[in-house]
Order: structure tokens, then sequence, then C-alpha cells
């Protein structure tokens, strides 16, 4: 994890990377609280002897499950001292190049593409790389927006 001091020292970086997760591990158990949650329990998800004999040979997790990895993985990537409050603030463009099977490690990759003022703090549009060990392409890519409180 990078931690900055204070948040307006993001300013100076942008165009650059800012921070990378560690790995964590995508569990059937994971998927299955993602399915119940939101009422997606499609088989490819939840039901691991059909999805044996399925386009990916396991389960895999839901898209959405991956997105919604983006909090935690964000907050092991990058930490600011000076920062009271983070919000999100929404995304300007998301896709998933690559199916997570279960018990996949993923990690984020961030790279910061805008740094603006706003009134107490930053709003900052970071694009975020999911990396699959071992995987030829990202599991997701993300232009996310999110605003900081100092």
């Amino acid at each position: 994890m990078r931690t900055f001091a204070h948040l307006a020292d993001l300013e100076a970086l942008e165009g650059q990377e800012i921070g990378t997760s560690d790995w964590i591990t995508v569990t059937q158990s994971s998927i299955d609280r993602f399915a119940q949650a939101t009422g997606d329990a499609q088989w490819i998800h939840v039901d691991p002897a059909r999805a044996a004999a399925g386009p990916f040979g396991t389960t895999v997790a839901h898209g959405f499950l991956t997105l919604s990895m983006l909090s935690e993985l964000f907050a092991a990537s990058i930490a600011f001292a000076d920062v009271r409050m983070s919000l999100n603030y929404g995304l300007n463009r998301v896709r998933f190049p690559s199916p997570v099977p279960v018990d996949s490690r993923l990690r984020a990759v961030c790279v910061l593409d805008k740094f603006e003022a706003i009134p107490g703090g930053a709003q900052l549009t970071v694009s975020v790389t999911i990396e699959r060990e071992g995987g030829a392409k990202p599991a997701c890519v993300a232009a996310w927006v999110t605003r900081h409180l100092v």
C-alpha cells in the first residue's frame, strides 16, 4: 500500500501509477453471498457441478462482484493521511475483458487520470485495472471517480 501524507500530493501525479493492491482470492463463498445479496443466482456462478460442464470448467464470479471489489482493492492500494472521508462518485467506463474463475487471485493497479480540486478536498478519476493472476487479460477495467474530503 502506498500512503500519501496529503491528498494534494496527488495533483503532480496525473498520468502515473499511484498504487497497486495485494492479491485477494475470490472464493465460492464470496460468489454465493454476492448471488444471494443481488438475486443473481445464475448457474454459471453458483452451481459448481453444472458449471464444471460449462464454458469455463468451473464457476465464475459475477462481473458486478468483480466491480464491487474496487472499494476493497483501492483501499488496499492507496491511503491518504489527511482524508477524513471518501465517497464513490461514479464510473465513466467499465469493461470485463475476461472471466474470473472461482479461487482466482485478483489485484488492482491504479493510475491517476485526473486530479480536480473541489471545496474541501479533491475529485479523482482513476483508471483501475483489476488483474487476474496468470490471466492474459484483465478481469475488469474501470475509470472510477471518487471524492475525498480533508
